[in-house]
């Protein structure tokens, strides 16, 4: 159950969100510790249970050092604690009832843990943890090994041989890899998380319709990178953290423009901004514990003009219905690689030319689950495109649609990206999309021709 103070702080985020234009509301460095504490205790309660029956694991270890930190442990850590200390050992073993949460450390780590470890009564830390396996006598022991989900592989090779090292060999024989538990874990999002998330996703369009507008660019004078800086220091600005430098490139007419063939394994050279550009930005931020990843669009606004060219309305629209036949593919159970291939097919089908490369996304940008496509993937992405889709997951709906412009006579990307969220009904975008490209500079109501 939701603790009082844990509402409060939910209804504070959305004070004064009256739509665009305005800045949300943004917690405190105490009040955002505050709630993603109380968020902890509540997964480790509620998603946790459920997670470690479906996998049929009853105890996950966690291990790491300081610096050198376990992807999946640093989510289990509290929020006054910025990294692992020492060696830090987390032991979690389902009794069956409850979840029993242990620390084997030197430190007590924070309230959701229960410290288990007596430096002065057992000096070794690895035999300690050892006398708590056996204590216990689980059936199987989950450890963060995987080969493909670099998210559920932080398990170092040192611990590893530790562990080989001092379990007894009835436990060491029932040492198996966390992969899906680990990715399930990282993957599910509470109620809670998903209400702040929409909060956080307003504050990331926010920023891009301030930077995507004549406050920041001066048609002729302004460079990509100058916007790209610009967003980095707006970021720091509000206090947020950037988890990707981000990206601002131009399309246009000029044959010399060859932005639509670039390969995404390189950044766009820094373009002088003009009138007539189409404007394209990918950014994102972390606040909360969560990621955002964001791909928007503007138009440079030509002397005399007022309004969008049609073709480029008609362009952005396409993409638009290419997000739409992505997102008619959830279905709990079905696969990344199975999703990517039915909308690419139906996209081709009604005479789209489509890229589809979208992504989980939550306490990582990039974060776990299945992969729907890569860039350079278009037939599939081998295991990680293979695990099937969860309800009460987020995803990056990341894509574009190339289309010839004959008013340019070349061809375009519309490249688009919003964060959408699947109950295990529908996927729905947790604060919108843009569905009309911004206009810079922006027409005021009275001044039309």
């Amino acid at each position: 159950m939701l603790q009082k103070s844990h509402l409060v702080l939910i209804s504070l985020l959305f004070l004064g969100t009256l739509g665009y234009g305005q800045m949300p509301a943004i917690l405190s460095l105490e009040a955002e510790a505050r709630l993603r504490d109380e968020w902890l205790t509540e997964r480790v309660a509620t998603i946790l249970p459920d997670l470690m029956r479906r996998e049929g694991i009853d105890m996950w270890l966690l291990i790491s050092r300081e610096y050198n930190e376990d992807p999946v442990l640093k989510t289990f850590l509290p929020s006054n604690w910025l990294s692992a200390r020492r060696t830090t050992i987390l032991l979690l073993y389902d009794n069956g009832t409850t979840i029993e949460a242990l620390a084997c450390a030197r430190y007590a780590v924070g309230s959701v843990f229960q410290k288990a470890w007596d430096k002065e009564t057992q000096p070794d830390q690895w035999a300690a943890l050892a006398e708590l396996v056996k204590a216990r006598n689980p059936r199987k022991i989950a450890i963060n090994r995987s080969e493909h989900f670099g998210l559920a592989d932080g398990l170092t090779s040192f611990h590893y041989e530790q562990l080989q090292r001092y379990l007894e060999p009835t436990y060491r024989d029932r040492l198996v890899s966390a992969e899906r538990l680990a990715i399930g874990w990282l993957e599910t999002r509470l109620p809670a998380e998903l209400t702040a998330y929409r909060q956080v996703m307003r504050i990331a369009h926010e920023i891009i319709a301030e930077g995507f507008s004549e406050q920041v660019i001066t048609p002729g004078i302004t460079t990509t990178d100058e916007v790209v800086w610009w967003f980095r220091e707006r970021i720091r600005e509000l206090g947020f953290t950037a988890w990707f430098h981000p990206t601002v490139d131009v399309q246009r007419a000029d044959p010399g423009n060859t932005e639509s063939q670039r390969s995404f394994a390189g950044r766009p050279a820094t373009t002088l901004i003009q009138p007539g550009d189409l404007l394209h930005v990918d950014f994102g931020i972390t606040y909360l514990g969560l990621n955002t990843d964001t791909q928007q669009n503007a138009y440079l606004l030509r002397p005399g003009e007022t309004a969008l060219p049609p073709y480029l309305v008609a362009a952005h629209q396409q993409g638009l219905r290419l997000m739409d036949i992505l997102t008619a593919q959830f279905k709990t159970g079905r696969t990344g690689n199975e999703m990517l291939a039915t909308a690419l097919g139906q996209a081709r089908k009604e005479g789209l030319k489509p890229s589809i490369y979208s992504h989980p996304i939550g306490y990582h940008g990039h974060g776990a689950g299945p992969s729907i496509g890569m860039w350079d993937q278009q037939d599939g992405v081998p295991f990680n495109g293979d695990y099937p889709l969860y309800p009460n997951t987020a995803y990056a709906i990341e894509l574009n649609n190339a289309i010839f412009i004959p008013e340019w006579n070349k061809e375009i990307r519309i490249m688009l990206e919003e964060d959408a969220y699947f109950d295990g009904e529908n996927c729905a975008y947790i604060d919108g999309r843009q569905t009309a490209l911004y206009v810079i500079p922006r027409v005021l109501p009275a001044h039309g021709k």
